[in-house]
């Protein structure tokens, strides 16, 4: 076989390139039925940019940590221009204003943020001496990190991914032994700010949103409406599915953005439970994969990136998930490498891209986790 398959070949993590081709092709036949049997508008541009963003993270997967690090801040001041720049010059979608126009390709900065955020913060626990992670100096330096992208993006408005961007640090800042008090500190200020958030810091389909979710019946046919369709697309599927092109809430647009944050109601209504278990031990194996990358890292950094990009995978796939099947409020959180989207798409396989460079390169032995 060796003599058979070049050895650059060969040495491609294969492993992880087919969990991530069997998640890609799946969201790809979902998409063409919900297209009603057409490549057209989102199969066909879910594949190739797929294939297009593979040959990037290959290319990724040959870069140094030393590389990482070196562009970590460069990559975070840029992105905060960028989300500077949304403010001025982004374009409106959804009622929120988050995407930037670079003419061959649309960004929303706010989604590049989340992989740099867990470089930024690996990079300081990184360099952080061992005695002074129970101090006040191993907290400050993240609150400054997370303080101004959040606000950016709370503007536009887009609170998950503030949430996003304090899920990874927070995942980074546990792994590297932050005190749980601190912890239990975050969660007391999130119970006494939220509700003068969501009161004035929140828009009116904002506030639907959140009442919504904990009784959509309120309102079935308003703000509701998502939650109730996705229930009755996930129920109406049952076991085994009413078979591939045979979905009627999508194909009736029934199932609002069928093809975006509620694809897997889509998937489960002609898919079935079985269908939702194939995706989700997929995915088993995709965390699987980066958290043992980060156990096998011989260095600090390179522990604390696999598992705060593992992790912020893991987010997506968990809010998602959620979301649809009406355990969350609805948020503009795809399904990662399922649902149409293509900056999601990039984050995703931005993520995937740094794990397989830490993976090639585990590096020389410098500390454990905490």
């Amino acid at each position: 076989m060796n003599g058979i398959v070049p050895a650059p070949v060969a040495a491609l993590p294969w492993r992880v390139i087919f969990i991530l081709m069997a998640l890609v092709g799946f969201g790809a036949a979902v998409l063409y039925s919900a297209a009603g049997g057409h490549f057209d508008p989102w199969a066909g541009k879910h594949l190739i940019r797929f294939l297009v963003l593979l040959g990037m993270v290959i290319i990724m997967s040959r870069m140094s940590l030393e590389f990482w690090k070196s562009i970590t801040f460069p990559l975070y001041l840029l992105l905060l221009l960028m989300l500077v720049a949304v403010e001025l010059l982004g374009f409106i979608g959804g009622g929120s204003q988050r995407w930037i126009n670079l003419g061959i390709i649309t960004l929303q900065p706010s989604e590049l943020m989340k992989p740099v955020m867990v470089l930024a913060a690996a990079w300081f626990f990184d360099r952080l001496p061992p005695n002074r992670i129970l101090g006040i100096d191993a907290v400050w330096p993240l609150g400054a990190l997370l303080l101004l992208p959040s606000a950016l993006v709370i503007i536009q408005p887009d609170f998950d991914a503030a949430i996003a961007y304090a899920f990874g640090l927070g995942v980074v800042g546990f792994m590297a032994g932050l005190p749980l008090i601190y912890f239990w500190g975050a969660g007391a200020a999130i119970a006494i700010f939220a509700p003068l958030v969501y009161f004035f810091g929140l828009k009116p389909y904002q506030q639907d949103r959140v009442l919504i979710f904990l009784n959509p019946e309120n309102d079935p046919l308003g703000a509701g409406y998502h939650i109730t369709q996705s229930k009755i697309a996930i129920g109406s599927g049952g076991i085994f599915g009413k078979g591939f092109g045979n979905g009627t809430q999508s194909h009736l647009d029934y199932l609002p953005e069928g093809h975006t944050d509620f694809v897997f109601a889509t998937m489960a209504e002609e898919w079935g439970i079985i269908g939702g278990f194939f995706i989700l031990f997929l995915y088993f194996l995709l965390m699987r994969w980066g958290l043992t990358v980060a156990m096998e890292s011989k260095t600090r950094y390179g522990q604390l990136v696999a598992a705060g990009l593992t992790c912020t995978i893991f987010f997506y796939i968990m809010i998602n998930l959620l979301m649809v099947v009406g355990l969350a409020p609805v948020a503009g959180i795809p399904l990662p490498f399922v649902s149409h989207g293509g900056s999601s798409m990039l984050t995703m396989m931005l993520c995937v891209g740094i794990i397989m460079s830490i993976e090639r390169h585990p590096g020389a032995k410098r500390g454990q986790f905490h």
